[in-house]
């Protein structure tokens, strides 16, 4: 299997330095790598460009691709551009976008983890339209993200909401919320109720609250490979109850992605959320094992 990593903006032949790492890792577990232009891809709009330097492939040969998040339409155009150059990617559109974008994986996780609501940036996010979709979360403490992506560092201001059926509260912290999100708002606002994690620390900048978790990447339905979630905070010796979430993982429709679980503050296992593998950061996992890992069970 084939590596697709992101190339430098002003080196297109080098990898872009944030998977320097990654790529190093790749080589020392025989694995091979080729370069996708991001820029040309999602600013200038030329999927051509962007897999200018990617071999054509006969026979079509598997790949992951391993670089910044992409939007489903902008996975998609890559997914087309590579397809024509005889490389698979390992998760279709239609995978990417179910473990992308917590809407669409939310039925397939919807028993193992906090309730949750949420409203399309196209129906409109006036403040009645998000009251109206946080009725069933009244008088409840809920988290706020997008599809993809939250403001947790921002705690306080643009992420936690103590209760609500609190209009004040609520339009407060989406007002910044969207505010900080600007253009790369993501479908649209996700709430979640809140559930007490078990504690590990406060982050040493932000000071938001760091919990028990731990990010596991499956493939084709099985752990792979997991690790701890935050670099800060003394964590259990035990790792987390994989075996209770293996029909979940076997149920997902998409090949490589993760599974971030979490445990909570009575001692429980939940999950947090899906992600879809290419995308997903490898948090405290050292790249040389994780590729070994990844390149011994695909080859």
């Amino acid at each position: 299997m084939k590596v697709i990593f992101c190339s430098d903006v002003m080196n297109p032949r080098g990898v872009d330095e944030s998977y320097a790492e990654e790529a190093e890792a790749v080589t020392q577990a025989g694995g091979t790598f080729e370069l996708v232009d991001f820029e040309a891809l999602v600013n200038q709009g030329s999927p051509a460009r962007a897999v200018r330097r990617i071999a054509d492939q006969t026979p079509p040969r598997e790949a992951v691709y391993r670089g910044w998040m992409l939007s489903p339409p902008h996975y998609a155009t890559l997914h087309e551009a590579l397809a024509g150059k005889g490389v698979r990617l390992i998760n279709d559109p239609a995978a990417y976008r179910t473990c992308h974008w917590l809407p669409e994986s939310y039925p397939f996780i919807e028993t193992h983890t906090a309730r949750s609501v949420w409203l399309r940036a196209e129906e409109g996010l006036d403040i009645d339209r998000v009251m109206a979709v946080l009725a069933p979360l009244a008088g409840q403490a809920v988290i706020l993200k997008d599809f993809v992506k939250s403001q947790k560092h921002y705690w306080h201001e643009a992420c936690f909401i103590p209760d609500a059926s609190d209009r004040a509260a609520v339009e407060r912290v989406v007002s910044r919320f969207l505010e900080l999100q600007g253009e790369d708002l993501a479908g649209g606002l996700v709430f979640r109720r809140y559930v007490p994690l078990r504690k590990l620390a406060d982050h040493s900048k932000s000071g938001m609250p760091l919990s028990e978790e731990y990010r596991v990447f499956v493939f084709d339905g099985r752990p792979l490979f997991t690790c701890n979630y935050w670099e800060e905070g003394e964590y259990d010796s035990q790792p987390p109850d994989r075996a209770s979430f293996e029909t979940v993982m076997q149920n997902v429709p998409s090949r490589f992605f993760t599974m971030d679980l979490a445990r909570t503050a009575d001692g429980r296992w939940i999950i947090v959320e899906l992600g879809d593998g290419q995308v997903s950061g490898l948090q405290t996992a050292a790249p040389a094992a994780f590729y070994r890992a990844l390149l011994g069970t695909v080859r």
